[in-house]
């Protein structure tokens, strides 16, 4: 399951934030007439047809595992995330429908009805990956439910769609993925622009990226702060536990890197800032952030993966925050990029991606030993099936051949355009 979901979020994140890049590039063909705005148009817009399908397939053997794997979790929290997950499955259609007159409407349809389109498959792909954001929200901060003998005999699914969780969470995803996602296409972009700096096409693809780079990563640096200050209030096990803070404590201090020591109870070889967390958390550096000495050893969570994802999301969060500042400022001073500047963006492009990797791993593991926090486990809720090795070695092969067909047919269909002249 968690190979399936550290797959397939590459492409939902893709299928949120790719239709807004081609959107964009069309708006800017209307307003300017510049044809190569309409060949990027084109070319993303071919791009998220192929990140869509695959992204289909991946989130459909999700479907099937959840089923497969997590029976006595469906059983149990079905009735609470069927609403949801059925939004999620009309936002799907919706933006299969959209996306289908998108690619087949550039002659046939006026163009601001043609754009129209464009922006139904950036706000469908938007709304599909919230309302599963609010299926893991609810497991993280459950509600809406009254229980009887450890049975559901009462629930809510309003008050279960917006758990606690859910707008910090939401936001926070949704900002990630403008991000990563913008990130990821300005690398590819700026190797292009290195071997052809003449290129038109990836120049301009470079600065719509760059733009959205810039406005999406500051707001999502600040939802991670708002994100923080939920943990410390409704979750704060998994603080704990990212921090690697063992007992509670006042004017709590920001550990950057380190090593936890679960035996002896300390975080290890780690450098500190003074009050930080305590003002992260709780916006005061007086404030006490709970340690893990609030709850039994036995709900602790992996802190050593909880505290390693959490520094690698961190780190990449910030360095992406100096590259967009950086490249700000070379775009208002000068209106060019430098081959220093592209080797940098290069080299950033995938730190979107780890950071949401390494975030989703904070989020799921951070939870454990709970599926359901504070109501079911993750022992009680799977279901213990013998030779999963088969299928799990099946679906990693799978994976591989897909990831591989993407690379190659984006790499065909989107980013190899014939080289400039000087």
């Amino acid at each position: 399951m968690a190979m399936s979901l550290g797959f397939h979020i590459l492409f939902a994140v893709a299928g949120m934030a790719m239709p807004l890049l081609m959107v964009i590039a069309q708006w800017r063909h209307q307003r300017t007439g510049e044809p190569v705005f309409l060949e990027l148009a084109h070319r993303w817009a071919k791009g998220t047809a192929i990140l869509f399908a695959v992204g289909a397939v991946s989130g459909t053997v999700l479907s099937f595992e959840l089923g497969l794997l997590w029976p006595r979790f469906m059983q149990y929290a079905g009735p609470l995330i069927g609403m949801p997950f059925s939004l999620e499955g009309f936002a799907f259609f919706l933006e299969a429908i959209f996306l289908g007159l998108y690619l087949y409407g550039w002659k046939r349809l006026s163009p601001r009805v043609h754009l129209l389109c464009g922006v139904g498959v950036a706000i469908c792909g938007l709304a599909s990956g919230v309302f599963v954001v609010a299926v893991n929200a609810f497991m993280n901060t459950p509600g809406g439910l009254v229980l009887e003998g450890g049975k559901v005999v009462e629930f809510d699914p309003w008050i279960a769609f917006f758990s606690a969780s859910f707008p910090t969470q939401a936001a926070h995803t949704a900002l990630s993925a403008y991000s990563a996602v913008s990130f990821a296409v300005l690398g590819i972009h700026a190797w292009r622009l290195r071997v052809d700096p003449h290129s038109a096409f990836h120049q301009r693809a470079l600065e719509i990226a760059l733009a959205m780079a810039i406005v999406s990563t500051p707001l999502q640096i600040f939802s991670g702060d708002r994100s923080a200050k939920h943990l410390a209030e409704h979750q704060p096990v998994k603080l704990a536990a990212a921090e690697a803070v063992f007992q509670t404590t006042r004017r709590a201090g920001l550990s950057l890197g380190g090593w936890p020591d679960e035996e002896a109870r300390k975080l290890r070889y780690a450098l500190e800032i003074p009050a930080a967390l305590s003002i992260l958390g709780k916006g005061s550096p007086d404030a006490e952030i709970a340690g893990l000495d609030q709850v039994p050893r036995g709900d602790w969570p992996p802190i050593a993966v909880v505290h390693l994802a959490f520094q690698l999301m961190v780190g990449c969060g910030m360095a992406m925050l100096g590259v967009c500042a950086l490249g700000g400022l070379l775009w208002w001073r000068k209106r060019q990029f430098d081959r220093r500047f592209l080797g940098l963006a290069m080299a950033s492009g995938p730190l979107g991606l780890i950071a949401i990797e390494a975030g989703w791993t904070v989020t799921e593991v951070g939870r454990q030993p709970w599926v359901l926090r504070g109501l079911m486990r993750t022992a009680d809720a799977v279901t213990p099936m013998p030779g999963l090795i088969v299928p799990f070695t099946a679906f990693t092969v799978l994976y591989l051949i897909l990831g591989l067909v993407v690379v190659v047919l984006l790499r065909a269909h989107v980013f190899d355009v014939p080289k400039s002249r000087p």
